[in-house]
């Protein structure tokens, strides 16, 4: 549930910052592919562009499962 929903007690400011062309491509390309093994190196490009959360970053980087409809993919791909 968490990998959908986040945490809707604390929910997470996304900056458009965040949203380069390399992170938006691989939101994408999980997204589309169902394959979310690239979810640290989503991490990586997310500091890469300036994220700070914790959240975000822990979420990223922690083992899953990730699904479709992540609340993190979702955020970079503004489906919220």
């Amino acid at each position: 549930m968490r990998d959908v929903f986040g945490n809707p007690f604390d929910p997470v400011a996304f900056s458009p910052e965040w949203r380069t062309s390399t992170v938006v491509a691989l939101a994408s390309h999980m997204y589309e592919s169902r394959e979310f093994g690239a979810m640290p190196i989503l991490a990586d490009a997310l500091q890469d562009a300036g994220c700070d959360s914790a959240d975000v970053l822990a979420h990223c980087r922690g083992p899953g499962p990730h699904v479709r409809g992540c609340w993190v993919v979702d955020l970079v791909l503004g489906k919220e």
